[in-house]
């Protein structure tokens, strides 16, 4: 105990200090967990000399460690055996940790903290160890190093309980509260600095609810205000902001790397310097690494510099849950697809505590289930229903209605029906869009059969030009509905679509009425029989196209409920095409027989027995879509 703190203590004002070894114990925190940091690094480049390494020269600075000989401390160790390593600088790195933990401990033992006996006899044991010269040996890195309870205390164990005693002893001892943020300590001038950032607190805090964190402290270090934040439960999620002149450096660390990173996204709009964000390995931490990462803003004058302060304080409550959001989300979309919705919601002030207070992946589920009924089979992704794109917009309504629904107090079950109801609209109006587009592919197939119609009605008259004509008509119509085809399957880019697997069998009819038409050409003197023969086979055909029409109108309205005439209208178009084909079948047999007793050569009537090939397929093949279409009707619209 020093003598000023002998002379405060017969005088019982042990107080009047406290304050001043609480700052310069915060500070040797910081310098001492940079010293462990230093010992980590220098083992892991011993036992990897090849791999990448950082001089952890930003670390050091951010930590108020002046010597920049430390530096190459990284870069010159090495291994000398198993578990032996020679460590430039080892016994100063050591025994100056020795030195910052004893500085962390003297403000606890002052205040007579009911822990500060124990952490004294637990550093006590440590220093009766021997560190000296450059070498140090794996046991002696680990009983320095370690964050894992289980494998036995460590220098970084007391550390950690230490740092979380002077946080509690600092919050007793703040000499005023400025906007809800304990300072002591401090200047005239912090104070504008420090209701900036809390101001940027206050605004957005509402949005984690009843949820516990964001408690702020202040307090002045030599030139520095330093300003601290409660974010999270773990050790290693840590925020300190230094402010120095307009310069605010930001010193954080998390478990999550997938967090650290949506975090520097935040600052878009503000020239934020990130340095190469560190990996540090430590077991008692999630996956046993923990990630650094220092970032520093210069503000152009005192506003700008208040400014950012807001918009820092505003981002934290953001961080909060975060990563158990964004693992509720992957069930739906990909990563970058849950991060970027993270992100929308971090930028519009939206957040995600109330989507996970309101039910979270639960509401999307129910959803799903109400919108997709018996049609949802296990596994089924929203972002193979609905595309990617969508399934974040609708991802992004999740989020904005639970908050809305929260903070004006409507009930849970109302915001649920909101979002029932949402999914149910956008896959109806996915479904009538893809409807749209399967109704122009089948018109493209009732001009195709007319054209096929018109060019046995020119063939008949001798107009082969004409016939010609048609031919070059029909492969106009059959690309176009290629092209139909094409969109549908933009339109949905991933999963399963019926309507698209609809469409991809009609567009075999396309196919089919297209190379009738060239078939007729290549029997320019065919007999009128044979001709006439043929055109008996084209009705059937072109009325079964107009019928497929009509089906897939119909089924738009097919549902649940509907009335008993529109079903009608629905059932009766797809039984018209089941009789067509069978009319169909007889009139190609007519042609056959036709073709039979006509003594001309086989290549005069080839084109007329191939047609004939293709017109047979396109009824088999409307008739094949339109039971197709009635199961689907039948089996998963109405039974849903």
């Amino acid at each position: 105990m020093s003598e000023k703190t002998r002379i405060l203590d017969s005088l019982n004002e042990q107080a009047l200090l406290l304050p001043s070894l609480v700052n310069r114990a915060l500070a040797a925190n910081d310098r001492v967990k940079y010293r462990f940091t230093l010992l980590q690094a220098a083992q892991a480049h011993a036992e990897r000399p090849d791999a990448v390494i950082s001089s952890l020269r930003a670390e050091r600075l951010a930590a108020g460690v002046p010597d920049g000989n430390l530096d190459r401390v990284v870069g010159d160790s090495e291994r000398l055996g198993k578990g032996r390593y020679r460590v430039p600088e080892a016994a100063r790195i050591v025994r100056d940790a020795f030195s910052d933990v004893t500085e962390m401990l003297e403000p606890l033992r002052v205040a007579e903290s009911g822990d500060s006996a124990a952490f004294t006899q637990r550093l006590q044991a440590f220093t009766v160890q021997d560190f000296a010269g450059d070498e140090l040996a794996a046991d002696q890195i680990h009983a320095i190093t370690s964050g894992d309870r289980a494998a036995g205390d460590s220098l970084h164990l007391l550390v950690m309980d230490m740092h979380r005693a002077l946080n509690a002893l600092q919050a007793s001892l703040a000499s005023e509260t400025i906007s809800g943020c304990r300072a002591y300590g401090i200047r005239d001038t912090d104070r504008a600095l420090i209701a900036a950032f809390m101001e940027g607190i206050n605004r957005t805090a509402p949005l984690k609810f009843d949820h516990p964190g964001l408690p702020a402290t202040a307090t002045r270090v030599g030139d520095k205000l330093v300003l601290q934040n409660d974010i999270g439960t773990t050790d290693a999620h840590v925020l300190v902001i230094h402010v120095t002149g307009r310069t605010v450096t930001v010193t954080y660390t998390d478990v999550h790397l997938p967090r650290l990173l949506f975090f520097q996204s935040l600052f878009d709009g503000y020239p934020v310097k990130w340095e190469d964000t560190r990996s540090r390995k430590d077991a008692g931490m999630e996956d046993g690494v923990y990630h650094l990462c220092v970032g520093s803003h210069t503000a152009r004058n005192n506003t700008q510099l208040r400014d950012y302060l807001g918009h820092l304080g505003s981002r934290l409550v953001f961080l909060i849950d975060w990563n158990r959001a964004r693992k509720r989300l992957r069930l739906f979309v990909p990563r970058k697809a849950a991060t970027d919705v993270l992100k929308w919601a971090a930028d519009g002030n939206i957040g995600h505590m109330a989507w996970l207070k309101a039910g979270g992946e639960q509401l999307i589920f129910d959803a799903m289930s109400f919108a997709y009924g018996g049609q949802l089979k296990p596994g089924d992704r929203l972002d193979d229903l609905l595309t990617e794109s969508r399934a974040e917009q609708f991802l992004r309504f999740n989020l904005k209605q639970a908050l809305e629904g929260m903070a004006q107090g409507r009930p849970a079950s109302l915001a649920a029906d909101e979002i029932r109801t949402e999914l149910a609209s956008q896959v109806r109006s996915t479904e009538d869009a893809m409807l749209d587009t399967a109704l122009e592919h089948a018109g493209l197939i009732v001009e195709l059969a007319d054209t096929v119609r018109a060019a046995l009605e020119a063939a008949q008259a001798g107009r082969q030009h004409e016939v010609a004509a048609m031919a070059e008509r029909a492969k106009d119509w059959e690309t176009a509905a290629d092209r139909e085809l094409n969109n549908a399957r933009s339109t949905l880019l991933e999963g399963d679509s019926f309507v698209l697997q609809l469409m991809s069998e009609a567009d075999d009819i396309a196919d089919d009425l297209e190379e009738a038409v060239f078939h007729i050409t290549l029997s320019p003197t065919a007999p009128g029989t044979s001709i006439s023969a043929l055109g008996k086979l084209v009705d059937p055909v072109a009325n079964a196209s107009r019928e497929l029409v009509k089906a897939l109108a119909a089924s738009r309205h097919a549902r649940r409920g509907v009335p008993r005439e529109d079903m009608d209208d629905f059932l009766q178009a797809v039984h018209a095409i089941r009789t067509m084909e069978h009319a169909s079948d007889l009139a190609e047999r007519d042609v056959k027989r036709t073709l039979a007793g006509d003594p001309r050569p086989f290549s005069e009537v080839f084109g007329i027995v191939e047609a004939a090939r293709n017109l047979e397929e396109a009824a088999d093949g409307l008739m094949h879509v339109a039971l197709l279409l009635r199961d689907h009707v039948m089996g998963k619209v109405i039974h849903a």
